[in-house]
């Protein structure tokens, strides 16, 4: 897969694009229906796949809201995530005021037409664009129609799925319910952090934790609780290398149960990985947080929760 993210005026020409747009935020079992769709209609024409998406999230360009979209995966992880489907091209076109307050009209002849001569469109019934998102798939089909490119509509059970999935995977996830967040995905939900400094208590009481500081203030975190979990240290020019362990999403009420953190013990593990990028991967929710009556209390529940996680993952 080639990525674009360059300014729009620097794209390479496409052999017989196929298109479709979205922002493909989590790129699960929803999102792959419409990708095989989308790379079987190219090799139809032999043509290549292109998938346009936008950055940042067209929602927090437009909305007045002051709240910041809650996102399955960052700019980076939906690349990763598309780099395995077998697409051919992603466009990163950066999204801004400009580029939403363009016409319907300037959208498809502007954009899509001059810098993708495409093919085929696949585009659902239900896709707006434009200013006053005035456009849609019958005006798609009319230019189409007058200057030569085919337009596809991808089903509407398909598209129902995709918005049922998203939703029910970030209500999953805030819930604690990694097993339907996971299902929908098609993987265990992920994030990345880098490993800081914390007031390093695990180490005295037998479970030193890796403290995650998160670098996108947009990606979805899950809801407080200990979870067990797969974790890669992230290094370049390695390969990746993969522990299991257990994480607390929470503000330790046993111990100040004030600032939110995200703790990670990793089993028969002992390096020194302070500045480090981790990646975790949630295989299951092990128990919510709860507040213990000291630190003996606490490690005596810690001792359990390892066990659950060793049985979970089976360690």
């Amino acid at each position: 897969m080639q990525v674009h993210y360059q300014e729009t005026g620097a794209l390479p020409a496409f052999k017989n694009a196929v298109i479709t747009i979205g922002t493909f935020d989590g790129v699960h079992l929803g999102h792959r229906q419409i990708i095989a769709q989308l790379i079987e209609e190219a090799k139809n024409v032999d043509g290549e796949s292109v998938i346009i998406s936008f950055f940042p999230h067209p929602r927090s360009v437009i909305t007045n809201s002051h709240t910041t979209v809650k996102l399955l995966g960052t700019l980076e992880e939906k690349i990763e995530l598309l780099s395995s489907t077998g697409i051919d091209h992603l466009v990163i076109i950066p999204f801004n005021l400009e580029f939403a307050n363009q016409s319907a009209d300037e959208y498809i002849s502007n954009f899509l037409v001059k810098l993708f001569h495409p093919h085929t469109i696949i585009i659902g019934y239900d896709h707006r664009f434009g200013k006053n998102r005035v456009g849609d798939y019958h005006l798609l089909v009319a230019y189409g129609k007058e200057l030569g490119f085919a337009v596809k509509e991808i089903p509407e059970h398909i598209l129902n799925e995709v918005v049922i999935s998203s939703t029910k995977i970030r209500r999953a996830l805030l819930d604690n319910d990694i097993n339907t967040a996971n299902k929908f995905l098609g993987y265990e939900y992920f994030f990345e952090g880098e490993v800081i400094k914390g007031n390093q208590l695990g180490r005295t009481i037998g479970y030193p934790t890796a403290n995650l500081s998160i670098a996108s203030n947009e990606k979805l975190i899950p809801g407080n609780g200990v979870y067990a979990v797969h974790v890669s240290l992230l290094e370049k020019n390695q390969v990746a290398s993969l522990w299991k362990g257990m994480m607390n999403i929470g503000v330790r009420p046993t111990i100040d149960g004030v600032h939110r953190v995200i703790e990670v013990n990793l089993f028969h593990f002992d390096q020194d990985i302070y500045g480090k990028t981790l990646q975790v991967s949630i295989h299951s929710f092990l128990r919510a947080e709860q507040k213990f009556s000291g630190l003996e209390a606490l490690k005596e529940q810690l001792g359990k929760d390892k066990l659950m996680a060793e049985e979970a993952l089976n360690y």
